[in-house]
């Protein structure tokens, strides 16, 4: 019996600790908690509202994966931008992913070209951004289902280069990657032809022609590097 209540407690402060993890990594994602922010144990246990010790946890947790940052005798902050961290995240992202993408059509297969298909037909029919109404102005928001069908379209390009490890650092790459494009996204960031960018990637792929692929998808990640950079000063 009392192991039982010892595991129920357990699983109980592991759930809070993810629902805190998951919510507060996409705010810190999202730039609705802004670069320098400080994270107080106590404002974030309310924001969510949660216990401080999951908040602990989903706090260092966060901090493992470099979207939140801890610093001795102060507590956690909001990382900073840094113009020079995203050349140098752009760059290791063309790299690894190049790589991946290369492996993955080496090694074609039926499923995974049926996935890429699949992931590119969702989000060509998914707008990027949503329209809300506040009192007369018309705002317009993230669409989190675009959010997820663009990660889940560039996961499926590399899905099939034969290597978890790799695929994980393309993973959290994606996610450091997405901070900023979301961050450049609030500060007069460009129409961009979002859908004819990943058919050029994916025509290039399903065609075998891994040069091109590649080239595509490099082209894709610099877009983006462009754009923050013509609207952020050198750090």
């Amino acid at each position: 019996m009392l192991n039982d209540a010892l595991t129920e407690r357990k699983t109980e402060k592991q759930t809070a600790a993810t629902v805190v993890y998951h919510a507060l990594k996409r705010d810190i994602i999202l730039g609705l908690l802004g670069p320098g922010d400080k994270l107080q144990i106590d404002q974030i246990a309310a924001r969510y509202g949660a216990g401080t010790n999951p908040v602990r946890e989903a706090l260092n947790r966060l901090s493992a994966e470099r979207l939140v940052e801890r610093e001795d005798l102060r507590g956690f902050f909001v990382p900073p931008i840094s113009i020079t961290f995203f050349r140098e995240l752009v760059k290791t992202r063309c790299w690894l992913e190049g790589k991946a993408l290369a492996e993955s059509i080496a090694r074609r297969t039926d499923d995974w070209e049926d996935a890429i298909v699949l992931a590119n037909h969702r989000l060509q029919r998914t707008p990027p951004q949503l329209s809300e109404t506040v009192g007369e102005t018309t705002v317009m928001t993230v669409n989190p289902e675009w959010e997820d069908r663009h990660r889940a379209l560039h996961r499926a390009l590399i899905a099939n280069c034969g290597s978890s490890i790799l695929l994980a650092f393309c993973d959290d790459m994606m996610v450091q990657n997405e901070r900023y494009r979301h961050i450049a996204m609030t500060h007069s960031y460009p129409r961009r032809r979002n859908n004819e960018e990943h058919q050029k990637i994916v025509d290039a792929t399903l065609g075998g022609n891994s040069d091109e692929a590649v080239e595509c998808l490099t082209e894709h990640y610099q877009r983006t590097l462009q754009i923050f950079e013509q609207n952020f000063s050198a750090d």
